[in-house]
């Protein structure tokens, strides 16, 4: 008995405390506000997908007078301790903003039917868990078709962070547009395993570099900025992804991948505050203002003025559903 009762003891401690570290505060209104809490991936402020996320959140507590509160660095094996962490303190929406956090919001979303979950990117649904699903595939097609146009080797290269479906779909369309411009380009890509690995997403960027690729990409959250300074520190050129990404090397990066993911969290608030939350799978791109990329800045006058009239083109085509970008989720290569 006594053995039983210290299991659930150290139970109780794990799921409250394992998160402590990476646990921040936003607002403590503690007036009955409705409860927000956000479950990241890597850092919030790694300058991306993390970022973004968090922005969400902000201009969510800023717009509706929320208490809200986040937590870094959850991994996968923790994700379902911390949605049970915030549930169990009450929260009436918690969102997981990662492809792996669906399945866990599932599992606890069985357990507390009267807490709405969200999952950013991912595939997963019940009564009371919603997946968003984010159209990256639209601009990662046209950041292929980029980065095709400005090389001068005829050869790219775009590191991936883990191999899911979320991520998969982003790096198959880059390789899809970069061949709309090049049937001939080269495209070299890895998935390094990981979203916050920096060292190691410089590590596969220079492998590429050194095989040739002028031109580096990539999907993987902290990790990607690993692969801008590769391009920085051996004089290539670069794209970003989720945010734009160009404030880190100017003269590195042409343009990045722009996901509003603000305005999902926004969205899932407002639906949660007027009582109609409901799950499901729902789809937004650029035809919703959730995907678009990024201005050119610096590279303005170094795109060929063709390749912009082209990708303005594909925008279009996207956006009244002439032209709809291929989903792969899984590797062709």
């Amino acid at each position: 008995m006594k053995r039983l009762l210290m299991i659930g003891l150290v139970l109780l401690f794990t799921v409250s405390t394992v998160f402590a570290g990476g646990q921040q505060e936003l607002g403590e209104k503690g007036d009955g506000s409705m409860k927000v809490a956000l479950l990241l991936s890597g850092p919030a402020n790694d300058q991306g997908w993390n970022a973004v996320a968090l922005q969400g959140l902000k201009e969510a507590e800023e717009k509706y007078g929320l208490e809200t509160t986040y937590s870094e660095q959850v991994s996968i094996a923790d994700s379902e301790a911390a949605y049970t962490d915030y549930a169990s303190q009450g929260y009436d929406l918690v969102i997981g903003h990662g492809y792996q956090f669906g399945e866990p919001a599932v599992k606890v979303g069985a357990r507390f039917p009267d807490t709405n979950f969200m999952a950013i990117e991912a595939n997963s649904k019940a009564e009371n868990v919603a997946s968003y699903v984010i159209a990256c595939e639209e601009a990662g097609y046209l950041m292929g078709y980029l980065a095709a146009s400005m090389s001068d080797t005829g050869k790219l290269g775009i590191v991936g962070g883990i191999e899911q479906p979320s991520i998969v779909k982003i790096l198959e369309a880059y390789k899809l547009g970069a061949e709309k411009y090049d049937p001939s380009i080269e495209v070299y890509d890895v998935y390094i395993g990981s979203f916050t690995n920096v060292a190691l997403g410089k590590e596969a960027a220079l492998s590429m570099a050194d095989k040739g690729a002028d031109v580096l990409s990539h999907a993987a959250n902290q990790a990607g900025t690993g692969v801008i300074k590769a391009a920085q520190e051996r004089g290539l050129l670069a794209t970003g992804d989720s945010w734009d990404q160009s404030s880190i090397a100017p003269d590195t990066v042409i343009c990045s991948t722009i996901y509003s993911v603000p305005q999902l969290v926004l969205n899932a608030v407002e639906r949660v505050k007027n009582n109609n939350f409901e799950g499901g799978i729902f789809y937004q791109g650029m035809k919703e203002d959730v995907v678009d990329i990024a201005p050119y800045h610096g590279f303005e006058d170094k795109i060929d003025e063709e390749v912009k009239a082209t990708i303005s083109d594909l925008k279009k085509q996207i956006n009244d559903g002439s032209f709809d970008v291929p989903i792969i989720e899984e590797p062709t290569s």
